[in-house]
């Protein structure tokens, strides 16, 4: 094989190793401890709501989304509260609160996602395919959402 052949074929494998993305490390633990991965959830609609303990407009939107969790229980959807603060500021969170949430830590910079402002919220598909993202508190259980997020598929 010529040289001119050799880089090509070693240019093509890194640039399909490079576009391939793998989940090999997780950016999300849930509070155990464990790694969590989106593509856990396969074949459901996943929302999830990237807050913080100290984020007013996050704590305020959340009694309507534990509406709207209730409201779309048999509607195949996982709902997943990331945040990047302390294990043990979620844990105190979520005995003070008593949401029915899956809490789990972001271990990454929030930039990496463009969030600059929370709360922030990402709707996937059943395919695992990011379909919605909502920026700033909403009134999740108002008849119009929940028309909303029942449409996707």
């Amino acid at each position: 094989m010529s040289l001119k052949h050799t880089i090509s074929s070693l240019l093509f494998i890194i640039i399909i190793g490079c576009a391939h993305k793998t989940e090999s490390t997780a950016d999300f633990k849930d509070l155990e401890g464990n790694s969590v991965l989106l593509s856990d959830f396969k074949g459901k609609r996943i929302l999830i709501n990237f807050w913080a303990t100290w984020c007013v407009p996050c704590i305020d939107e959340m009694p309507s989304m534990a509406e709207a969790h209730e409201l779309l229980a048999s509607e195949n959807y996982v709902f997943l509260f990331a945040t990047t603060d302390e294990m043990s500021k979620i844990d105190k969170f979520k005995e003070k609160h008593q949401f029915p949430f899956q809490y789990l830590r972001y271990q990454t910079s929030l930039d990496k996602l463009n969030i600059h402002a929370l709360p922030a919220t990402f709707i996937y598909n059943t395919e695992g395919e990011l379909v919605k993202r909502l920026d700033g508190a909403q009134e999740w259980n108002s008849a119009e959402m929940i028309k909303q997020l029942k449409s996707i598929e």
